[in-house]
């Protein structure tokens, strides 16, 4: 019988878990001191267990229940958020519940004038970023 394609084979499951958990360690560093103590909290585990499945030396797989709690606590970032879970779904395909409302967004850089004014420059930005949600939602959830 043949592993899925997308499945860690045995070798690679230990790095692909190590991939999404420096993900998670990175992020928790730069949080306020007490998240650990507050995603313990939210888990309903001891410390110990968190320091488990947040640190990349350990190979203790996430379960996939405890991740959108970790996704509340942490306070993710749009490119962290997705990072995580592209990773933690690379290890584990197919398991990661996925937050209400999760949409998976990729970064463009776009050049534009400096209109030599702060206020003008904010305006454009915005109205950037509005078009090309409009533009987005003529797309909708199907891909157009």
């Amino acid at each position: 019988m043949m592993a899925e394609p997308d499945a860690p084979q045995p070798g690679d499951a230990e790095e692909a878990i190590r991939a999404y958990k420096q993900i998670l360690a990175a992020v928790i560093d730069r949080r306020p001191s007490g998240t650990r103590q507050r995603l313990a909290d939210e888990l309903g585990k001891n410390r110990s267990f968190v320091t488990q499945i947040t640190s990349p030396s350990y190979s203790v797989p996430i379960p996939a229940r405890h991740i959108p709690s970790i996704l509340a606590v942490c306070h993710f970032g749009p490119a962290e958020r997705d990072g995580f879970l592209t990773a933690y779904d690379r290890a584990h395909p197919g398991k990661a519940p996925l937050p209400e409302g999760f949409r998976r967004h990729r970064h463009l850089a776009l050049s534009v004038p400096d209109l030599g004014d702060v206020r003008r420059n904010e305006a454009l930005d915005r109205a950037v970023v509005d078009f090309v949600a409009r533009i987005a939602a003529l797309f909708g959830e199907d891909g157009g």
